[in-house]
């Protein structure tokens, strides 16, 4: 996989204030970066990710409007440009009975399929 690492992401986050600027998908854009190279397994809810969707919607909160909250679908195209390969294993996206495409570039992958290919990355971990 020329060096490339493979980092799993198994729990969608909903988000939280104290969390708007600092998600694992920034934090995987910047591992992408550091070292050399990143491909990302979704599985459980975080397929949700990659469901083509639109922007997430602002939150009010009594008088106040954030409209800052991460976008998971913004992080996950960020890291589709910069050339990290994402998949998503189909049961997962299935048990989600989403009707809504997956966002271009993200492919499917059954069961165990990655998981075949670990030792083909230097480096394999959990986001």
């Amino acid at each position: 996989m020329d060096g490339r690492v493979l980092a799993i992401v198994e729990r969608g986050y909903r988000g939280a204030l104290e969390k708007q600027f600092f998600d694992e998908l920034y934090l995987a854009t910047e591992l992408h970066r550091q070292l050399g190279g990143l491909d990302i397994l979704l599985r459980g809810s975080a397929v949700s990710y990659a469901v083509d969707a639109g922007p997430v919607p602002a939150l009010r909160i009594g008088g106040r409007t954030v409209d800052t909250l991460t976008d998971p679908r913004k992080g996950l195209r960020v890291l589709l440009d910069l050339g990290v390969r994402v998949w998503v294993e189909e049961p997962d996206i299935a048990a989600l009975g989403s009707p809504r495409p997956l966002i271009q570039g993200v492919a499917l992958t059954r069961p165990g399929e990655i998981a075949e290919q670990w030792g083909d990355y230097r480096l394999v971990f959990f986001l």
